[in-house]
């Protein structure tokens, strides 16, 4: 198995710039975002916790499903890639129905 190393500038921005792709598209969504931004950074999990002032357990369990995070946590961990929270609507395989009134 290969050994671990530090991703250069241009891989973290290609990486940042895929995660935020997946976004537009609607395809990024937790747990998985979390781990996906991170992996982006290059960063572990210990990292990634310190950067964002949070535990390693809140990252590991954010990203494995089992935590319940704030808001706040959210916007805190988006905000590094120019996201926010918010709804997002469900994607329909039926054309949306024009309602009159």
């Amino acid at each position: 198995m290969p050994r671990w190393r530090k991703p250069t500038k241009e891989e973290i921005r290609d990486r940042r710039a895929a995660v935020s792709a997946k976004a537009r598209a609607g395809e990024l969504r937790l747990p998985h975002a979390v781990a996906e931004m991170r992996h982006a950074l290059g960063l572990s999990q210990p990292e990634f916790a310190k950067l964002f002032k949070l535990t390693t357990r809140q990252i590991a369990e954010i990203e494995r499903g089992v935590a319940n995070p704030t808001s706040e946590t959210l916007q805190k961990i988006g905000r590094a890639f120019g996201f926010q929270i918010g709804f997002v609507p469900i994607p329909t395989s039926r054309p949306a129905q024009n309602a009159e009134a």
